[in-house]
């Protein structure tokens, strides 16, 4: 349990360059509180100790500003990160070294008692405010931009953004090992537009070689 909780206070200061020390990081940090809070009640829900389990989520809540349901299933070295607003459902899936800003949501869309929660992969990014709604898997290695809401599957090494949401970035190839710090996070929109123009540019070239050959027939029937 020790190696667990020295576990999650280390990938703090992996993640958050305003950390100091170990002192404030376990006094200070209500994104770590409610993880280990929501231990506990993860462990009465799956006893079946319902009321429990829903009681220790609410003091949790209480506390920290941070909803997790008892019944979500949460991976190693997850950080959220100022954490108020943030809201995880009952059914949702969290992998490991996710990493999740204030104000998200891990939503359902039905009220009917199926898995109606996202699954979250390996090694995400969810950005501020984003809203991620529905029963479907969020791709490892992928980033959801802030105040995004998504509604469908994200592939692998995906970049989402928008209302509703939308890939404008997607890697065939998974990356060593994603970057999570503040100062590194990834731009989309800049990937996007970057990416247009790469396609503006290979329009010109097509644009150019076939100007050319018509030139060329031009003069040819000429003759």
């Amino acid at each position: 349990m020790f190696a667990r909780m020295r576990e999650d206070v280390m990938s703090v200061f992996d993640r958050d360059p305003a950390a100091r020390n170990a002192l404030e990081v376990i006094f200070c940090y209500p994104g770590l509180h409610a993880i280990w809070i929501h231990r506990v009640a993860h462990w009465f829900w799956t006893r079946e100790l319902f009321f429990l389990g829903r009681l220790t989520s609410q003091i949790s809540r209480f506390i920290t500003g941070i909803e997790i349901h008892p019944g979500a299933r949460i991976g190693r070295k997850f950080f959220i990160d100022h954490g108020m607003g943030v809201v995880i459902g009952e059914t949702a899936e969290i992998g490991d070294n996710v990493t999740m800003y204030h104000g998200v949501t891990l939503g359902g869309v039905t009220w009917d008692k199926v898995k109606r929660h996202p699954t979250i992969g390996d090694n995400v990014v969810i950005g501020s405010g984003a809203k991620i709604l529905g029963p479907f898997t969020v791709g490892a290695n992928s980033k959801i931009g802030s105040n995004s809401v998504v509604v469908k599957e994200v592939p692998p090494n995906s970049s989402v953004v928008g209302i509703p949401g939308r890939v404008v970035m997607s890697e065939e190839k998974q990356p060593p090992k994603p970057d999570l710090q503040h100062g590194n996070m990834p731009d989309p929109e800049a990937k996007a537009i970057a990416c247009l123009f790469d396609q503006i540019r290979d329009l010109d070239k097509k644009y150019q070689s076939l100007k050319s050959e018509h030139e060329a027939l031009k003069k040819k029937v000429g003759d």
